[in-house]
């Protein structure tokens, strides 16, 4: 099956993430897409972000109603480090019959180069990749870091939906409403979890 794989901290999951994954699952034509929520991301060491338990329980509750998307727990379960690149090999490992499409942002992409063995990355699996507001990456400077990697991009064709993590848990800290901007089953939870709160 072709399995696109979609990481990210989810803290908390929202509609831009579902919005995308959607538009990578139809325009790509992908049997699944399996959401990853990594353990400790290397780029946010030091933040505090909710625990493992939380934000894996919110993508349950966020992608629930879609028969096509998947939560995986194999970043979670699994020793620190956490980087892309190495749960991808742990995926090939456990599944050699599925063929990999990492799902990303064009953010991403700019950043690509400083990712932990991106090479590894590309061998591994193709690279969907979604519009994201103020993003521009340069494929041709992002090549000359990461040869081939032109070769290995497919593009999807989203709605920009602006929509920030960070922004949600500062108005979930001052009580606002997330209505519209997460399932509701997830706005639950971050209520009766009490997350988020100082």
């Amino acid at each position: 099956m072709n399995i696109g794989i979609f990481g990210g901290t989810f803290d908390p999951p929202h509609l831009g993430h579902l919005v995308v994954a959607d538009q990578a699952l139809t325009q790509l034509k992908l049997d699944e897409v399996w959401f990853m929520p990594v353990g400790q991301p290397p780029h946010k060491a030091g933040n505090s972000i909710s625990g493992a338990r939380h934000r894996a329980r919110m993508v349950q509750l966020a992608i629930g109603d879609h028969p096509a998307f998947r939560l995986s727990l194999i970043d979670i379960e699994r020793p620190a480090p956490h980087y892309s690149s190495t749960a991808l090999e742990l995926l090939e490992t456990r599944h050699p019959q599925h063929d990999w499409c990492f799902i990303m942002g064009a953010d991403s992409l700019e950043d690509l180069p400083h990712w932990h063995n991106p090479r590894r990355l590309i061998e591994l699996a193709t690279l969907a990749v979604a519009s994201r507001p103020g993003a521009h990456p340069d494929l041709n400077a992002i090549e000359r870091d990461i040869p081939g990697i032109s070769s290995r991009v497919r593009w999807i064709h989203a709605p920009l939906v602006d929509i920030s993590s960070t922004e949600l848990r500062r108005m979930a800290r001052q009580n606002a409403s997330l209505r519209y901007l997460v399932p509701y089953p997830v706005e639950v939870y971050i209520r009766t979890e009490r997350l988020y709160r100082d």
